[in-house]
């Protein structure tokens, strides 16, 4: 694959639609061109104590930040026609439909590819399949494990070598 949008969330909460930070990379003819990173304001509005220790992020964090339909209408002509791929489809993808369910927005049924799936296929001797060892395995240091960009970086990096 060629071309494709790599997407990770992050959430605030045990809620998908709580997203609260997200992480675009867009890959064109193999080569990353773009890349876009927002904070969101989560809905609902609370963060427990276990995604901010993953995360790093706290109310705090996003009490300014923009709610998902605004945040959405910058990143929705950046991946217009291209598959969105993610480390753990079912997930972001969950996020993503949580939250334009929350927002009462038309979904567009995306098409989603998982490279944690593939992973487990194509590297089956990996002591894991975690984003940051498939990733390492790829060629790719994952040093900001849990901030979205970053992840997403690392979920291209392996769609490029794997997918």
């Amino acid at each position: 694959m060629k071309d494709f949008a790599a997407i990770d969330f992050e959430t605030a909460n045990n809620e998908r639609s709580s997203v609260c930070s997200v992480g675009i990379v867009i890959v064109r003819g193999g080569e990353i061109v773009d890349r876009y990173y927002s904070l969101i304001q989560p809905e609902p509005n609370y963060y427990n104590y276990w995604c901010s220790q993953v995360h790093g992020l706290s109310r705090e964090d996003t009490e300014d930040a923009r709610v998902f339909p605004e945040v959405w209408a910058e990143i929705e002509p950046l991946i217009e026609g291209l598959p969105l791929v993610a480390h753990n489809k079912p997930f972001d993808e969950g996020c993503l439909k949580a939250v334009f369910r929350c927002y009462q927005m038309d979904y567009p049924d995306y098409e989603f590819h998982d490279t944690l799936c593939v992973s487990r296929r194509v590297l089956p001797d990996l002591e894991n399949h975690q984003l940051h060892t498939v990733a390492a395995e790829c060629g790719y240091c994952l040093e900001n494990h849990h901030n979205a960009l970053a992840d997403a970086e690392a979920c291209a990096w392996i769609a490029r070598e794997i997918l």
